[in-house]
């Protein structure tokens, strides 16, 4: 039962077993395993300090979390394919019924949250601080700059790991345009397209492969279920 954690360079954690014996140790050092067992007094008594609980409310293991998202790719694949669609096992499909449904694992939600951070961080750094391109480049030396934010979320010691790896599919786009509050159509009229982050993120996806906007996906379901 843990009793106190201090914080500092080393946050130390403080608990007493089940037998009244008090003892501590190194947060930072704790492995999952024995963090599973950690627990805090609640309002009905004892509960798991763990974040993810199953459905019994004891501690997930972290293995777990790959069927939870294979059901939940089974569900979309039920929702939004038609019972011919679904007869090819994945790896079989063309890359358009494949592109019909999302496939997510616990590390695709990590590029997505990397991805979203990316592009909240910048459109929060334009609208809130209003900075020219110069500023820019003064307060990413003085702060860092977004990408240097999302190398810390994502725990990479080298930025170029976070550009490399887990936003390639937004290597070959200039932010800056992205992040365009008044964009022009081939007419050369204006347009509020992007007005918002969702219109930022639909237009991601329409303009890079790796990328995929559930809410088109979603779109399809009246035409799967009918069929």
């Amino acid at each position: 039962m843990i009793t106190k954690v201090t914080t500092g360079l080393t946050p130390t954690v403080h608990w007493v077993d089940r037998d009244g014996v008090q003892g501590r140790y190194d947060l930072n050092l704790l492995d999952w395993r024995e963090r599973q067992w950690l627990f805090v007094e609640g309002p009905q008594g004892p509960e798991p300090a763990w974040l993810w609980l199953t459905e019994q409310g004891l501690p997930m293991l972290p293995d777990r979390w790959n069927t939870v998202f294979r059901q939940a790719n089974q569900r979309c694949k039920q929702a939004l394919l038609t019972p011919q669609e679904r007869e090819t096992s994945r790896l079989l499909r063309v890359a358009e019924i494949r592109g019909k449904v999302p496939y997510a694992t616990p590390h695709s939600m990590r590029h997505s949250m990397a991805l979203y951070m990316l592009i909240l961080l910048n459109e929060l750094m334009d609208k809130k601080y209003g900075l020219t391109a110069a500023d820019r480049r003064d307060f990413a030396q003085l702060y860092g700059d977004p990408w240097w934010l999302v190398k810390t979320l994502l725990g990479h010691k080298d930025v170029e790991t976070t550009k490399e790896h887990y936003l390639r599919p937004v290597m070959h786009l200039q932010l800056e345009s992205i992040l365009a509050f008044d964009t022009e159509d081939e007419h050369g009229e204006k347009t509020v397209e992007t007005k918002d982050l969702n219109g930022l993120f639909a237009r991601l996806a329409r303009e890079t492969s790796g990328i995929q906007d559930i809410e088109v996906l979603v779109d399809a379901l009246p035409v799967a279920e009918a069929s």
